[in-house]
């Protein structure tokens, strides 16, 4: 036995053909490595061919499978079947019974005893014998009798071998047998480029039907990396990193999953700083390191399922790492997770929780038995309720508890403010009263109005309180000292709006007026609603007023102006909400409408099927959503875009014989609710319910750790 028969049966056969192992080898790595990146540029011009090759091998592929469902004895006599390996040679019908492994086994077995050169010639001789006739045909399952026909009879180490190479090395990825150029090929291709555009592709239709499918499959491996190419990891990064901020969230996520340099990209904090901005996020979120990984799976895959897509990972897979970038970040394990991607996917996460997900168990927090609750405040993790029992209670949102019993005033408490540990209370004792809310000692009792306290608003460390003595009063909340009295309506004042700069009132008079509080003095007063003015808000430019005569009126505040007289509304305006240019109206009349104040148009009417069937109690709303709450004792969940209704948050099984829902209060993870009844029928309670992206889910933070309201504290007029 010489040595070429002593080394491995792949050198064996290799040297037959020419080349060596390691050369074979390197072709093999390249040939099965798929093509970088995902479909982001394409020649055009091969589109056409694609789509017929596609085609093509689809016909074959059915072809095939129709013709492998027969015996091998009914196929056609010019169908030749071929091993699928890369020494298969494929041939006419032979009338010899050997099989394709005993033909080759002689040439491959490193026990015959023959040369090299003397196995070559023999394959070539029976090569040219039956090259005349050669077609080729993929093989079917009932071929592999061929290679398994010495199974149980015991098979030989170079059987073996070449079962192994078999299943390594498919002929389509192999060229065995270099075939000459064939003559006049620089010809037929310079009349090829002759041709214009039309006559090209009716010439490739012509060609491709005239392939085999061996043919059709070599020319599918050339053209379809052309429809693969990598071009972001060949761009600078600041160019990279253009290009990805074109794409949508959703779509930025997935291609980070494409390779390590993509996600490395994908990663940059200023790019999705950008996204967080257009979103409305204001400030980034750091992940806890110890979740970092943990968070940022579980956030991805929530995102691209929730929008019907694959969250398959290919980061690990190295055949999907860009060459060109390879010694760039081969050393990199993981890119730096961005603060405002986190700060993204928590949103996206808490935005799913409020549509779709299940609803959490809500908190039930009992203490005003059964007197009604008549305001409600939400700041930090701290909610604030005030009833007709006299008292006010200071609860924590995380736990439910009830941290303070605020105990002073003698009559019912009507209004309320919260800012911090500071509370304002207004009640019908006439008085106001400040609070420490971690110690729940009264400050100051502020005396001077003649009536109830029926509203207030607060701004740094002033409180304006509007009373049923027709007055409005300015007080120091530090010191307690009434610094000024606005008179000047002729009955009781229902709703007040500060901005630290001018005082706008509304009145059962039927005007709105509009103060320098400094000055003590009416700048103007604003005339033309019918009845009595129930609700104001107040952005600095634009006063806006609802009133009892059903219609909503904008205002110019600097000069008093009527600018739109929004109609639409059946009855009582109850509650308004004015973010931007944008105004939601609650009514009695059980609708809910969306405005532009700008051009005075009617966006949106929350109503429909789903609508309530009661009067409106209170709203909340942000960019996403319209929360509201209504007699009928639901809370519902609206889209602000579009208007449509989304689920019920609340639904008490009361509703509809006494059941109702008071008062809400919303921030971005967090809804409280003032439930109870004026029958009796439904105990009076708040239920905290709970939105958050929770640490043991997606590593984010409680609510008491979050800080970012999406739903800004509302105007805190208490009706």
């Amino acid at each position: 036995m010489d040595g070429a028969e002593k080394g491995h049966p792949e050198d064996l056969w290799w040297d037959c053909c020419g080349t060596s192992s390691s050369q074979v080898e390197e072709h093999v790595t390249v040939s099965d490595s798929p093509p970088l990146g995902a479909d982001v540029e394409v020649d055009d011009a091969l589109k056409p061919v694609e789509d017929i090759l596609c085609n093509k091998l689809a016909l074959y592929s059915s072809s095939d499978e129709s013709e492998d469902m027969g015996s091998s004895q009914s196929k056609p006599a010019e169908v030749l079947d071929v091993v699928d390996a890369p020494w298969s040679v494929a041939t006419a019908p032979s009338t010899s019974t050997e099989t394709a492994d005993q033909r080759l086994s002689p040439q491959l077995s490193p026990s015959t005893g023959q040369d090299n050169s003397s196995r070559k010639r023999k394959l070539n001789m029976e090569t040219e014998a039956e090259s005349s006739d050669r077609v080729v045909r993929r093989r079917g399952p009932g071929d592999e009798s061929l290679e398994d026909s010495s199974t149980d009879e015991g098979e030989s180490e170079g059987a073996l071998e070449r079962k192994r190479l078999k299943k390594l090395y498919p002929p389509w990825k192999m060229n065995v047998f270099p075939t000459p150029q064939p003559p006049k090929l620089k010809s037929w291709i310079d009349t090829f480029k002759n041709w214009n555009s039309g006559e090209r592709l009716m010439a490739l239709d012509s060609l491709i039907d005239s392939c085999e499918p061996v043919q059709v499959r070599h020319m599918m491996e050339i053209i379809e990396p052309q429809f693969q190419r990598d071009f972001i990891s060949l761009l600078p990064k600041e160019l990279a990193l253009h290009v990805l901020s074109f794409l949508e969230p959703a779509d930025l996520l997935r291609a980070a999953q494409t390779c390590r340099y993509w996600r490395l990209l994908s990663e940059d904090n200023l790019l999705w700083r950008e996204k967080c901005k257009a979103s409305g996020i204001d400030s980034p979120w750091t992940v806890p390191v110890a979740r970092r990984d943990f968070s940022s799976s579980q956030l991805i895959s929530a995102i691209i399922s929730s929008i019907g897509g694959s969250s398959t990972s290919a980061l690990d897979n190295p055949r999907f790492s860009p060459s060109s970038a390879s010694t760039s970040f081969s050393t990199i394990s993981q890119p730096t997770p961005s603060p405002w991607k986190a700060a993204f996917l928590r949103q996206h996460s808490i935005e799913m929780n409020w549509r779709k997900k299940p609803i959490r168990p809500p908190k039930v927090l009992k203490g005003h038995d059964d007197h009604v609750i008549t305001c409600l405040q939400f700041s930090d993790s701290r909610i604030l309720s005030g009833s007709d029992d006299n008292t006010l209670r200071v609860w924590s949102a995380t736990t439910g508890k009830c941290l303070r019993v605020l105990v002073g005033h003698i009559g019912g408490v009507w209004s309320s403010q919260m800012h911090g540990s500071t509370v304002i209370s207004g009640s019908t004792d006439r008085t106001l009263k400040v609070w420490n809310a971690e110690t729940g000692q009264c400050l100051h009792t502020l005396y001077g109005h003649t009536s109830t306290v029926r509203c207030m608003h607060l701004h740094g460390k002033k409180v304006v309180s509007g009373s049923r003595d027709a007055t409005l009063r300015v007080w120091n909340i530090e010191t307690g000292v009434c610094l000024h009295v606005l008179v000047g309506h002729l009955a009781a004042v229902r709703c007040v709006q500060y901005d630290g700069k001018l005082v706008v009132s509304g009145a059962y008079d039927y005007m709105v007026k509009v103060w320098n509080p400094e000055r003590e003095e009416c700048l103007h007063t604003l005339q033309g609603h019918t009845n009595r003015v129930y609700s104001l808000q107040f952005d600095g430019k634009h006063v806006v007023s609802g009133s009892l005569d059903t219609s909503i009126r904008v205002w110019d505040v600097r000069n008093g102006t009527l600018k739109h007289t929004l109609i639409g509304h059946q009855s009582l305006t109850s509650g308004m909400e004015l973010r931007n240019r944008i105004l939601v109206s609650g009514n009695a009349d059980s609708t809910v409408k969306v405005w532009d104040i700008v051009s005075g148009r009617c966006l949106q009417t929350l109503s429909g099927p789903n609508k309530h069937q009661s009067a409106v109690t209170c709203l909340q709303f942000n960019s996403k959503f319209v929360i509201t709450s209504s007699d009928d004792g639901t809370v519902k969940l609206w889209d602000v875009k579009t208007g449509e209704f989304i689920r019920n948050l609340i639904a008490l099984d009361s509703g509809g014989s006494g059941g109702v829902v008071w008062r809400i209060r919303a921030t971005e993870t967090t809804l409280v609710c003032a439930v109870g009844s004026r029958n009796g029928t439904e105990e009076t309670k708040l239920l905290v319910l709970d939105f958050d992206a929770h640490p043991e889910d997606e590593g984010a933070p409680t609510s008491s750790q979050s800080s970012t309201s999406l739903f800004d504290e509302p105007d805190p007029i208490a009706s």
